[in-house]
């Protein structure tokens, strides 16, 4: 009879009824449950205990659904396959670093592969917006790779170079790092040196802005001014459409959640919904692009003005929200200003948000002409582009077929 003591010592024991050695036997296989939970010691050998591995594909549908309810995507630090230190011997203006799904992984995720991350160095020689947002545009084409983090990408921004001298450093450590080059340089000088650069030292590059600088200034027949936005040299006139723009964003601020409802009618864009669906925020993004504002929430127990029925309804703008994504950025908004337990759970509790929302969708389906836009999941941007599709469509008369009234 042949049994496996469970002494911690790192030696097989073999007990037989018959006196004469035999030779050792190997260890019967065991079952899965038991190979995670009992160590088959070895000769001179560490015991090993042997883990099943998850679903990758059930840790990604679930990672998705988080990312998507808008919920932390909580993962956990493991050391990397490779690794690489960087010594960084410049200092080149004020550079960030963003990164994206690089050396972390949540638990059951043994069979995934975490490779080093690439990296993608933006320069320009103003703020950097154009390049960074560009990028970012870029980047979310990969959302199902970074996700999974099957890649991953760290993004670095060096923004106010103007100078040969400091852009060559820059370029030389992209080369170390093996990283990305993408510039919007308007300078001629500068975006020629970065090209011949990046070719000589093996730096894959893009140049954003010269090749449509170069389109306009062939189209209109007149030569670029090389100087990039915020330039000492730039002159930027204050004209009609800097103080419009001006008065929009103090218009937006002054009609900012429902006060004011006597100047409705002054506002060129009304937005209409209730708490937490984004609404002063879309506002003033609005408001900055040159647009009059103002934001009419709806609350339950409390009638809208009379005046919001009075206007253009042309101009008025209904937004909802997924109820699961509303009561958790509820909870965390009465989390944040210390809102009584009796306050919070009124506020963010499921059943009245549910109410809420089934009152604004019985206000939208009594006032047809309003669309009415799903804000889950979409950034400021995203549905700021909407809204203002939607609105110079109406303005223009240019009516499109209308497949839903939710957009």
């Amino acid at each position: 009879m042949r049994s496996f003591p469970l002494s911690p010592l790192p030696t097989l024991t073999i007990s037989s009824s018959n006196s004469e050695p035999k030779s050792k036997p190997k260890p019967k296989s065991l079952n899965p449950i038991t190979q995670r939970t009992q160590t088959i010691p070895e000769p001179d050998a560490e015991p090993r205990v042997r883990k099943l591995k998850g679903s990758s594909k059930l840790n990604r549908w679930s990672r998705a659904r988080t990312v998507r309810s808008g919920r932390r995507l909580e993962r956990r630090p493991v050391q990397q396959t490779q690794t690489t230190d960087v010594i960084y011997p410049f200092q080149v203006g004020d550079s960030k670093s963003v990164a994206y799904n690089s050396g972390e992984r949540s638990e059951n995720e043994d069979d995934v592969e975490i490779t080093t991350p690439k990296e993608i160095y933006m320069v320009s020689d103003g703020t950097g917006w154009t390049a960074e947002h560009s990028v970012n545009a870029a980047l979310g084409q990969f959302e199902h790779c970074l996700i999974d983090r099957g890649c991953s990408v760290n993004t670095h921004l060096f923004s106010g170079i103007d100078d040969v001298e400091r852009l060559m450093e820059i370029i030389k450590q992209a080369a170390k790092e093996g990283a990305m080059l993408i510039y919007t340089l308007a300078d001629f000088y500068l975006a020629e040196s970065a090209k011949k650069a990046c070719e000589l030292w093996g730096v894959p590059s893009t140049d954003i802005l010269s090749p449509i600088t170069e389109a306009i200034a062939s189209h209109i027949g007149v030569s670029p001014s090389g100087l990039p936005r915020g330039a000492p040299g730039r002159k930027i006139p204050l004209g009609e459409e800097y103080f419009s723009r001006i008065e929009a964003i103090e218009f937006t601020i002054k009609q900012d959640d429902g006060a004011l409802p006597q100047n409705l009618y002054k506002a060129d864009i009304v937005l209409v919904g209730v708490s937490r669906t984004g609404k002063t925020p879309l506002s003033i993004y609005l408001a900055q692009k040159g647009y009059k504002v103002a934001n009419v929430p709806i609350v339950m127990g409390v009638d809208l003005p009379k005046t919001l029925f009075h206007i253009d309804p042309e101009k008025i703008f209904g937004l909802t929200i997924n109820p699961v994504v509303l009561q958790t950025i509820r909870r965390s908004r009465a989390k944040s200003l210390g809102f009584s337990s009796d306050m919070k759970g009124t506020y963010s509790e499921m059943d009245h948000v549910r109410k809420e929302l089934g009152i604004a969708a019985r206000i939208y389906a009594h006032n047809p002409v309003w669309p009415v836009i799903e804000v889950t999941g979409k950034a400021i941007e995203e549905t700021a582009a909407v809204v203002l599709r939607l609105y110079h469509d109406k303005k223009q008369k240019c009516l499109m077929p209308r497949i839903s009234k939710r957009y």
